[in-house]
């Protein structure tokens, strides 16, 4: 199974914060990850890696996060189309964060909250 192309599978984590130095000295002393930083729209965003995987990211709070939204870690579910996915989780009575985005040359992705509260990502990435 490939989670990146397997609906309903958890494919990627990212870790938000306000200082990605920090988190990655940390994450790197810890578990030997090494980065490397891509510029984006919103700043850099710094991709997790053991040898050549690519496992994960980190990128800065946005600049339009909640005034006391912690540092944290999300996760991300691949779906075939964000768009339909977002729409059946509110149709389910979900809440849509993040309506669906593209990211360049990843995918498009939402962010959602589930009935209960809990928030978490999907992302249907682009065809290779």
């Amino acid at each position: 199974m490939d989670p990146m192309k397997t609906h309903g599978a958890f494919s990627w984590c990212e870790l938000m914060t306000p200082n990605t130095k920090a988190a990655a000295d940390f994450y790197h002393q810890l578990f030997g990850w090494n980065l490397q930083t891509l510029d984006m729209p919103g700043g850099p965003y710094h991709v997790v890696k053991i040898g050549e995987a690519a496992i994960a990211g980190i990128m800065s709070m946005p600049a339009d996060a909640a005034p006391k939204m912690p540092p944290h870690w999300g996760c991300y579910i691949t779906v075939d189309n964000a768009d339909e996915s977002a729409a059946e989780a509110q149709a389910l009575g979900a809440k849509v964060i993040v309506a669906p985005t593209d990211v360049p040359g990843v995918g498009r992705f939402a962010v959602l909250q589930d009935p209960q509260g809990a928030v978490f990502s999907i992302i249907d990435y682009l065809d290779d």
